[in-house]
């Protein structure tokens, strides 16, 4: 009895102090254009800045440099990142999920109804201005609020941001089962998080999540094309506009903490291997961490991807590979979690490289592709 108690106070003081980390931003204090600036990024780090959700948003405006900008409410700063509008319209989750499912209650056209509702089972494009009722999604607690006043699509996602973390996303048949119950009236159409723009990333990383102020992004005249800016006064407070390329601003670069490694190695080969040549084998200890590891699957030559988690018989429990015990989990439904036998061969965790990338179990010796952590807090 008191062996599982200390197991379960011990479980729950390591979820408690679970950390939280993104990837790494870079405010450079020279003023160039768009293309001489992501021109700099490539050479010296990985890309102009890709925000992928808020919080990579929350981690940019926490650099410190920006930070210092933030505080001089005199300062109209403006920082270039690596939006731009390619002229080229592609339906994107709120979120920054990636597209992988759809549910149309007929193919999108291409009129300019850029945002999607949910009604009676499907999804149907819809003019963004109309007020409907919404449903955000609350990362915290893992659930789907619906809400019956009704607002614009703008409005709605500001809403969802503003008290919870954004409107949904509906990345599979099973979330989109669970959200057709939580509406349950057929004749009810409810704003989710689908859009449709034509800004894409420098990086081209497939990620929809925009941070615009409500009159944003507006348009002009420009012979360059427009790209995003983040203005960094007391007004603005971080949120993006779009301006000509060709003007010259400062600017901020990213460089990932996560690495995929093509090489086919067995589990404890590639432990070995990023403790060489990086920090770690990665631990998917958040959502934030399975989302930035879902943006560098898409590289990976295996149907798997070993992560840092292994099963630890001893303990019957699955740790992480630096010693955590497993908080946030993703495990597919059909995987047997808890092993009673554990004779045979040493089993550890990898993650889907396609589909929901969801975790699976493997046996230790199966050679497959790996993610490395390149920074020491991730």
């Amino acid at each position: 009895m008191a062996q599982n108690l200390y197991f379960s106070l011990l479980f729950i003081a390591l979820c408690s102090i679970s950390e939280c980390s993104q990837r790494r931003y870079h405010y450079i204090n020279m003023k160039k254009n768009w293309t001489e600036a992501q021109r700099y990024c490539r050479e010296n780090y990985k890309d102009l800045a890709t925000v992928n959700n808020i919080y990579d948003m929350n981690e940019l405006k926490n650099t410190e440099e920006l930070k210092q900008l933030m505080k001089g409410i005199k300062n109209n700063v403006s920082v270039w990142i690596g939006l731009k509008n390619t002229g080229v319209y592609k339906w994107k989750w709120s979120l920054g999920d990636p597209v992988n499912y759809t549910n149309w209650e007929s193919g999108p056209s291409n009129d300019r109804h850029d945002c999607a509702v949910m009604r009676n089972g499907t999804w149907r494009q819809q003019n963004c201005n109309e007020n409907m009722r919404f449903i955000c999604y609350n990362d915290n607690s893992k659930t789907y609020i619906i809400y019956t006043s009704t607002k614009t699509w703008r409005e709605a996602q500001s809403f969802c941001r503003q008290y919870h973390t954004d409107l949904i996303s509906v990345r599979n048949q099973t979330d989109h089962q669970l959200i057709h119950n939580i509406i349950n009236d057929p004749h009810t159409s409810v704003w989710i998080g689908l859009f449709r723009d034509s800004w894409e990333w420098s990086d081209n990383t497939d990620s929809g999540f925009r941070y615009w102020r409500s009159d944003e992004p507006n348009g002009g005249s420009s012979d360059t094309g427009f790209c995003t800016q983040i203005r960094m006064n007391d007004e603005w407070r971080g949120q993006w506009n779009d301006a000509g390329c060709s003007f010259s601003k400062p600017f901020v670069c990213h460089d990932d903490e996560l690495i995929l490694i093509q090489k086919n190695l067995s589990w404890t080969e590639a432990v070995r291997y990023c403790r060489e040549n990086h920090v770690d084998l990665v631990s998917v200890d958040s959502q934030e961490i399975q989302l930035m590891v879902t943006d560098v699957l898409h590289e990976a030559s295996t149907a798997e991807v070993w992560m840092g988690l292994h099963y630890y018989c001893l303990m019957n429990l699955w740790i992480w590979v630096r010693g955590e015990v497993v908080c946030y989990q993703n495990w597919a439904p059909w995987v047997q979690i808890q092993l009673k036998d554990c004779s045979g061969e040493h089993r550890a965790g990898a993650i889907q490289s396609g589909g929901d990338h969801l975790w699976i179990s493997l046996p230790r010796s199966h050679k497959l592709n790996f993610i490395c952590t390149r920074h020491g807090s991730t």
